[in-house]
């Protein structure tokens, strides 16, 4: 199974690719933690059904050294020991970022009191960042149908460095 469409042969969508990756090395250059920054984004990646992106920040996290208990326990890190409480700050707030249809809410002012007592304004600022562009991610590789399984731990390293 291949997608349906590449955007990077597309040259507008290579274009508007660059800016975007432009936005996202930002955020990775960011103070906040490198292993939050991949939790993050493989929650919400879940959430969304990307096989792509949840590829990618799965094995990004075990290149990392992240443990398969922390991996695997992602989805359901509310029932898990594995996470700090600053990393389930960051979850929920990816959650319920992600989940706008679903919680009339948004973000409840309990996870914001959560994210804010764990990180300061310039990691707030990436988490927040963070989450709307993995969401923004999940829907280009669920439209296009990207598929999962042929990502290769530090593919986008040149992109990122």
């Amino acid at each position: 199974m291949g997608p349906r469409f590449d955007l990077n042969d597309n040259e507008l969508g290579a274009e508007i690719g660059k800016r975007f990756a432009g936005a996202s090395l930002a955020i990775i250059q960011s103070p906040l933690p490198k292993s939050t920054l991949e939790l993050v984004e493989l929650r919400a990646s879940q959430i969304n059904g990307c096989g792509w992106c949840t590829d990618v920040h799965t094995k990004e996290l075990a290149a990392a050294g992240e443990t398969a208990v922390r991996i695997n326990l992602v989805a359901a890190w509310r029932e898990s020991s594995v996470f700090t409480e600053a990393e389930r700050a960051a979850l929920a707030l990816a959650e319920e970022g992600t989940r706008l249809a679903d919680a009339h809410q948004g973000v409840s002012d309990g996870t914001w009191d959560q994210v804010r007592k764990h990180y300061d304004d310039d990691q707030v600022a990436a988490l927040i960042y963070l989450v709307a562009m993995i969401n923004a991610a999940n829907r280009l590789g669920v439209m296009t149908r990207m598929p999962g399984g042929s990502y290769q731990p530090g593919m986008f390293d040149s992109i990122t460095n």
